[in-house]
């Protein structure tokens, strides 16, 4: 008989000082009375991979199979995953339509990658509406797009320039 996951919630966030600009993320990870709080950013992405960068980092740092509750802001990654919408894409060849690839695959194939080495569920939570966690993650991401010399977001930077201006 196997044991139960354990059960470990992440909350994340996302943040961009412009869209393209600096950008940070911050997730906080608990798992009974553990608490872990992870930060980064780039000098120069948007705020989508940087909502996308917090879940990812988050379960990155998970060493075992757990059974994992995301929340976050962000409806663009809650949906993309909730509604199978990035399942789909990825079935599809990385197609939205016979014409349209989504932005982001590069954190898509990573996302849905560490999704599959847990049992994920994703609940959006309303930003900026007193969620005590959802704030702490918020206020990581900000001082981590503020820190000096920031790495450069390679999956950003090299995109076409039609993918890009497709984010707005």
């Amino acid at each position: 008989m196997s044991q139960p996951l354990k059960p470990v919630t992440i909350y994340t966030d996302g943040a961009c000082i412009g869209n393209p600009g600096p950008g940070g993320y911050g997730a906080v990870l608990l798992y009974g009375e553990h608490r872990r709080e992870l930060s980064g950013g780039y000098q120069l992405t948007t705020n989508n991979r940087m909502e996308m960068m917090a879940v990812i980092v988050g379960l990155q740092a998970l060493k075992h199979k757990c059974a994992v509750t995301v929340y976050s802001d962000s409806k663009y990654v809650v949906d993309a995953i909730m509604k199978g919408w990035a399942m789909r894409w990825r079935a599809k060849g990385w197609k939205r339509s016979q014409t349209k690839s989504p932005v982001n695959t590069d954190l898509w194939q990573q996302l849905l990658s560490l999704c599959e080495q847990h049992q994920v569920e994703f609940r959006w939570v309303k930003g900026h509406s007193g969620n005590v966690e959802n704030e702490r993650c918020d206020s990581l991401a900000v001082a981590a797009a503020r820190q000096p010399n920031l790495p450069i977001d390679e999956g950003y930077e090299v995109q076409p320039t039609s993918q890009q201006s497709a984010l707005f």
